[in-house]
């Protein structure tokens, strides 16, 4: 691997003192993906909740729910604006139910009392989720809900259980909650037929399709056991928490040696209670982490198995983000183009299995389609193409080439009229715009040049005043992909140069996380909640630290 890289004005290059240690934090990022193999996640509001009603005899149980009513916004909702309250706010509610129906006693750490103070604090809370969802559901509609995995079926599995509770609490003499007398409605557009179909499924005995296995707690009781499922080696069931503690029988949740318990117990311990929503995401944060590293210039030292794990974990049909989960696309496209990048060759053929007549699917059925998905893919390929290859006939070298062309045209043709790309697996448009403007950049050829012009004007236009970027506040996160794509693509004529540096300095303060192998911000990243994967964010805010203080404003790896 070269770069190569044209110098910054020196008025830049001044304005930008080098500050991190790059090779240092680096190292100490490199060894983190080794020490913790199965990722590092920030917890869910929306995962925690279905553990609190799932598996209360979990160790961490009042940990978890100190941490909903810890998460609960003063309007009684949970999670981010815009929709991604629905999931979390439900999953919340229903377990504060849960437990006040358990009549749980005993002394919640921070509330300072015990027995009728705990149940007089949940119950608050419960009654303030339950009238933010009385508020809400009736005005919201399919199409303005976030697109995250599962949320139709979750949806209407927590509308069901929430609507049980209430109807058996108003029977409750006194009344256990203040809240309105109602049930909650179904938003627009969602209904229970899926869900309907993943119960008649269990009860038939008929095996559910993988990728349904990661929301499998939507099936509640009906999950318990189910023969047609086993745990992956990690004793993990569909990569989740929840679904684990949902397929975990009652039997085999006492025996201490059981791998789904001790799964549960290790995620448990790992997080002080809270858990996340996917886990273990291995092979998905190592291809992540090594691609935007190496890509940047950055060249740490990288383990002999780190790199082999990446390359034992593509099969024919390339290679799933963990275990427990099936194969996809994306985290199969990053670690062939991270392989890449460590000078390790992988033929992108296995892509060619996503692929449909018009786009590239993360998964086969697919509803929809991921424009970062298809400029991964786009970087696999062409990447690998960049380098030839007597081993590569005539045929397959235009396929690839064919390959290439397909992709940069959708790519931009699905560019925003403002210059930005929109996605479906993250909560941020300077997510999916660093990644098609950088696929661009690279492999996208002169076809490509209009689209990554508009796209770095967009950046520019779109800066707050404080030098960062994001969708709702300032964020390092957002910011670390707006820098790297003023700093990766090239500038305009005209332009003053003064928006990396003050990019650079509102950066600056998140180095000392980095340093101590933290990040802040808030979690933009899609599963069935929204989600932070830390060694990850780390990485890009890392990266464009160090091609600010390069003095860089164009790098093309070769």
């Amino acid at each position: 691997m070269t770069v190569d890289d044209a110098a910054a004005p020196a008025e830049t290059a001044r304005a930008m003192p080098a500050r991190v240690d790059v090779a240092r934090v680096a190292g100490e990022l490199i060894a983190g993906l080794v020490d913790e193999p199965w990722g590092q996640v920030s917890p869910s509001v929306y995962e925690t909740g279905r553990l609190v009603t799932l598996a209360p005899w979990l160790a961490g149980h009042d940990r978890r729910v100190e941490f909903l009513l810890a998460t609960q916004r003063p309007d009684g909702g949970w999670g981010a604006p815009d929709g991604y309250a629905l999931v979390p706010t439900l999953s919340a509610t229903e377990a504060l139910l849960t437990t006040l129906r358990r009549g749980e006693r005993g002394t919640l750490d921070g509330l300072g009392h015990g027995g009728g103070a705990q149940r007089s604090a949940l119950a608050a809370a419960a009654d303030r989720g339950v009238r933010m969802l009385l508020r809400t559901l009736p005005a919201l509609d399919v199409s303005t809900i976030p697109d995250l995995p599962a949320t139709e079926i979750i949806t209407a599995s927590l509308v069901e259980a929430v609507n049980g509770h209430l109807d058996d609490l108003r029977r409750m003499p006194p009344a256990a909650l203040g809240h309105p007398v109602g049930r909650l409605p179904l938003p627009r557009g969602i209904d229970d037929i899926r869900l309907g179909m993943i119960h008649a499924a269990l009860d038939a005995g008929v095996a559910l399709p993988e990728k349904v296995l990661h929301a499998l707690e939507v099936a509640g009781r009906r999950a318990r056991g189910v023969r047609t499922i086993r745990p992956a080696a990690t004793g993990t069931v569909g990569a989740s928490p929840a679904a684990t503690a949902a397929w975990l029988d009652e039997r085999d949740a006492r025996d201490p040696r059981h791998p789904a318990r001790l799964f549960l117990e290790a995620v448990v311990k790992r997080h002080g209670g809270p858990v996340p929503c996917g886990i273990p995401i291995t092979v998905f944060e190592r291809g992540w982490v090594l691609s935007g590293l190496l890509r940047a210039g950055i060249d740490p030292p990288v383990p002999a198995g780190l790199a082999e794990s990446l390359r034992s974990a593509l099969g024919p049909v390339g290679t799933p983000a963990a275990e427990g989960l099936p194969a996809d696309a994306d985290t199969t496209s990053v670690a062939i183009y991270a392989l890449g990048l460590l000078g390790l060759r992988y033929p992108p053929d296995a892509l060619w299995e996503y692929e449909t007549e018009t786009h590239f699917c993360t998964w086969p059925g697919e509803d929809g389609f991921s424009i970062s998905v298809n400029a991964h893919i786009l970087e696999a390929f062409g990447h690998f193409a960049a380098s030839p290859s007597p081993a590569v006939d005539a045929g397959t070298a235009a396929r690839y080439a064919a390959t290439i062309q397909k992709l940069t045209a959708l790519l931009c043709a699905e560019q925003q009229a403002d210059g930005s790309w929109l996605d479906r697996w993250h909560a941020s448009p300077y997510y999916a715009t660093w990644c098609c403007t950088l696929a661009l950049q690279h492999y996208g050829g002169p076809g490509a040049t209009d689209a990554v012009r508009r796209a770095r004007r967009w950046v520019l236009s779109t800066q707050r005043p404080d030098g960062s970027w994001g969708r709702w506040e300032g964020s390092a996160e957002e910011t670390a992909y707006a820098l790297q794509i003023l700093l990766l693509t090239p500038p305009d004529p005209g332009e003053t140069g003064e928006s990396a540096p003050r990019g650079y300095r509102f950066l600056l303060p998140s180095a000392d996380d980095l340093a101590k192998g933290h990040v802040s911000g808030p979690a933009l990243w899609h599963d069935k909640d929204l989600y932070l994967p830390s060694a990850i964010v780390r990485g890009a805010v890392l990266a464009a630290l160090h091609l600010a203080q390069s003095g860089a404003t164009r790098t093309g790896v070769c």
